[in-house]
C-alpha cells in the first residue's frame, strides 16, 4: 500500500468517525431532540455520492471510509427516531 493510500484512509477515518461523540452522547442520554435530521440527510447524500465516486475511480480509501460514515449517519438517524419522545 502506498503512502498516499494510507493518508487517504487516515483522513477518511478522522472525518468519518467525527460523528462518534454525538452517537455516544445520544446513547448515554437517550435524548436526540437537538439532532438535525436535515443535516444527516445531506451528509448521507454526500457520503453516498462519495462511495459512487470511489467505485468509479476504484479508490478503496474513499469507498470504505464513506461507507463507514454512511453507516454511522444512518445509526444516528435511527437513534433520533428511537428517542424522539424523550
Amino acid at each position: 500500500m502506498e503512502f498516499i493510500e494510507i493518508l487517504g484512509f487516515v483522513a477518511g477515518m478522522c472525518t468519518s468517525s467525527s460523528i462518534l461523540p454525538q452517537l455516544i452522547k445520544t446513547l448515554k442520554t437517550k435524548e436526540a431532540q437537538d439532532v438535525s435530521v436535515f443535516m444527516f440527510i445531506v451528509m448521507m447524500t454526500g457520503n453516498s455520492l462519495w462511495v459512487y465516486y470511489g467505485f468509479d475511480k476504484s479508490d478503496l480509501p474513499i469507498i470504505l471510509t464513506n461507507f463507514l460514515a454512511l453507516g454511522l449517519n444512518i445509526a444516528m438517524l435511527v437513534l433520533k427516531y428511537k428517542y424522539r419522545h424523550s
